[in-house]
């Protein structure tokens, strides 16, 4: 039938009249209903007569799209009136073509075999695997003809269609239908993924400014109640702008935003832009926070709780601004940068530039002061710490045991931890060398505060039980508690 006389002419005036922005209805789409329909009528067990009938209508269904796009069926019913006499097509033949035709109208409502499969042909493709890439090419036609503007609510149309329509003959049902589901999951799986990351972004963005704003109000009060008005330092870039300051007597808050510009230039070329701007905005903060919040002048001269809970405080700050995602002082900036470029780690690089730092306040204003000083850097450093890492730090836990099948059912059904096996092999006994034989070895992921009582439930199923444990940094996904940043 392709090869007739009638079918060459629509093939024809199709590829040469029809718009160029109709990239779904197109030649190509008269081709694919042609081959689904000639399929199903195999399979169907369709006679000689009726395949003959319902293979001219597929080829002229859509031909309607040449001269308009509202109910274009009938518009193709008109081009197949006027075309198919010529080719020697009787009026009853071609009004049951034409019947067929309107088939095709959306909502399919088809009333005999024929239609039934015509419809099944004109949507074959939502049940197969080309069913995205068919589909975004009547997504561009829709978008160019103003139907439809963006990719979102073109996935959300597709649902609703995929959700109501169904196919009708059998062969469609066994062949197509499956396929058509799991495309339909696939798309609400994405819609589900997107509408989540675009929930989870606006709550993580909410989240860090409220650690951020808290984390300046907090190095604020350390500063104004307790360092500075006691001449105490701190480590990085604050202690250098709280020496500059005491030296000098310039503006505290001037001095550390103007302290930590070089910094945050660094960090758009270490870490990343979006980093160095929400240090910018909240080393600013901090500024306007020192400037203008009315902190208790000075809450205490004693030396040892200005030296503990200045530090106390800073940390705090400094530690909820870096679990918002930026930083309130850019010595770790520094390092960074010129870790690369010496063979020291991060944390020597910081020792060594805060030594540096301790020492000139040593000789400037005195050693009881830089001592104290001192103690202010490591009770924020491990303040930062704790904040960072909370109560619930990470502990990696193996076990090698010859009861490892009782203790990982311990582990997940009693402590309902994730488990990770490796295959191993024990034994290798100075007295017995040769004698070995496999283990599992089973390691778990707790919280330290979790870890005493998982080496207790163990030793009681094993008291010779072979354990040892790894502090473990950044753990997430998997089978693991939320923590608060989370």
């Amino acid at each position: 039938m392709i090869n007739s006389p009638e079918g060459q002419h629509i093939l024809d005036r199709l590829r040469n009249e029809l718009p160029v922005h109709f990239h779904y209805h197109n030649v190509d789409h008269t081709m694919d209903v042609y081959n689904a329909v000639k399929a199903i009528a195999e399979q169907e067990g369709l006679n000689a007569d009726d395949t003959r009938l319902l293979l001219v209508a597929a080829l002229y269904h859509d031909s309607g799209y040449m001269n308009r796009v509202k109910e274009h069926e009938r518009a193709s019913c008109d081009i197949a009136r006027e075309t198919l006499p010529g080719f020697g097509y009787t009026e009853d033949e071609i009004n049951r073509i034409c019947a067929i035709i309107m088939a095709t109208q959306l909502p399919q409502q088809p009333t005999d075999h024929l239609e039934e499969i015509i419809c099944d042909a004109d949507l074959d493709y939502l049940g197969r695997a080309d069913f995205l890439s068919t589909g975004n090419n009547l997504f561009l036609e829709m978008k160019a003809m103003g139907g439809i503007h963006d990719e979102k609510a073109w996935d959300a149309l597709q649902i609703t269609f995929l959700q109501q329509h169904r196919y009708f003959t059998k062969t469609a049902v066994e062949n197509r239908e499956p396929k058509k589901q799991e495309n339909l999951r696939d798309l609400q799986n994405k819609i589900s993924t997107a509408e989540m990351s675009t929930a989870t972004t606006a709550k993580s963005i909410i989240t860090d400014t409220i650690y951020t704003i808290t984390g300046i109000l907090f190095c604020g009060f350390a500063l104004k109640s307790f360092l500075i008005p006691n001449a105490f330092f701190d480590g990085g870039v604050t202690g250098i702008s709280l020496l500059i300051h005491e030296l000098y007597h310039f503006n505290i808050a001037y001095v550390i935003i103007l302290a930590n510009i070089p910094f945050i230039i660094m960090g758009s070329l270490q870490v990343n832009k979006t980093f160095a701007l929400r240090t910018m905005l909240a080393i600013i903060g901090l500024g306007l926070c020192i400037l203008y919040v009315p902190y208790p002048e000075k809450i205490t001269s004693d030396k040892l709780l200005v030296s503990i809970f200045g530090g106390v405080f800073m940390g705090a700050g400094i530690g909820m601004a870096i679990r918002g995602g930026c930083a309130l002082d850019g010595i770790e900036v520094l390092a960074l940068y010129t870790g690369k470029r010496i063979s020291f780690t991060i944390s020597e690089i910081i020792l060594g530039i805060n030594i540096v730092i301790f020492l000139i306040a040593a000789f400037e204003v005195g050693f009881t002061t830089s001592l104290y000083s001192i103690i202010t850097y490591f009770t924020a450093s491990r303040m930062i710490n704790f904040v960072i890492e909370g109560l619930e730090e990470y502990t990696g836990v193996t076990i090698i045991s010859g009861q490892n099948q009782v203790i990982k059912e311990m582990l997940v059904m009693q402590l309902g931890r994730g488990i990770t096996i490796y295959k191993g092999e024990r034994g290798f006994l100075k007295e017995s060398f040769d004698v070995h034989h496999p283990v599992d070895i089973v390691f778990t992921v707790v919280t330290r505060l979790e870890l005493r009582r998982l080496k207790d439930m163990v030793h009681e199923i094993d008291p010779k039980a072979f354990i040892f444990t790894s502090i473990i940094k950044e753990a997430a996904g998997g089978v693991l508690k939320r923590r608060a940043r989370h």
